[in-house]
């Protein structure tokens, strides 16, 4: 199973931003636990990240005919303001789990509301590094749930 893993602006200064609220890791670390992850569910990751919103948004809608079955993603601050991703996200045919680091909901109240959302099949938020284990993880499963239906 081959999933997209997107993550969105900032994310590469993981470790060194705010680490009180986004935690020490860096995103190189991150990236090598979901790599082991996928490894253990069976899966092959291509992982990109983008300062740019339509580098994100051309991923997200190529992301089918490059052969992904789903899409993790943390679109970032884009989430509080991307009507663009989220047509892409809701174009792409493909199931989108968002994650978060911070739990958005506790943080500013521009933060609170994620249009990327709205096209996801499910968020997991305020859990760090474990937001995107767990998201993997129910990724991974729901395209196993859609593959039994068919």
């Amino acid at each position: 199973m081959k999933l997209l893993v997107l993550h969105g602006p900032s994310l590469d200064k993981l470790g060194t931003r705010e680490p009180e609220i986004y935690g020490s890791l860096s995103l190189g670390e991150i990236n090598a636990q979901l790599e082991e992850t996928a490894r253990q569910r069976g899966a092959e990751l291509t992982i990109l990240q983008s300062n740019h919103e339509g580098v994100l948004a051309d991923a997200i809608l190529s992301a089918r005919e490059n052969g992904n079955r789903g899409i993790l993603m943390n679109p970032a601050a884009y989430s509080h303001t991307s009507i663009a991703l989220l047509d892409a996200i809701r174009a792409c045919g493909l199931p989108v789990v968002e994650v978060h680091l911070s739990n958005i909901h506790a943080r500013e109240e521009f933060r609170r509301h994620s249009y990327t959302a709205m096209g996801a099949v499910g968020v997991v938020t305020g859990f760090g590094v474990d937001s995107y284990i767990a998201g993997l993880h129910l990724l991974s499963a729901r395209i196993q749930q859609l593959d039994a239906r068919d």
